[in-house]
């Protein structure tokens, strides 16, 4: 039986499901959802890109492929935020 090295996080994330509504992720346990119309990054990209995703530190991700971060607080209550494309 081998042990993870120190450091490295026994926690995945993983996008579950992509739909013509949305992103799903499965992070800590929890499922998020992510809609085109809060998110629209994600939208017009790639399988590829959108499955690539990586939790940098407990609830915190980001899309390397399409230069997306975001927390768990933000995926969980968008309204809370100003996340439109175009919006500054």
């Amino acid at each position: 039986m081998s042990s993870l090295a120190h450091g490295k996080s026994t926690s995945e994330v993983e996008v579950t499901h992509i739909s013509s509504h949305g992103v799903w992720l499965l992070a800590q346990g929890k499922e998020m959802f992510m809609s085109y119309e809060d998110f629209p990054w994600f939208k017009d990209q790639a399988v590829k890109a959108i499955i690539n995703v990586e939790e940098q530190s407990p609830g915190h991700f980001y899309w390397p492929d399409i230069d997306v971060d975001l927390s768990s607080e933000i995926i969980e209550h968008p309204e809370k935020y100003s996340l439109k494309a175009g919006n500054t």
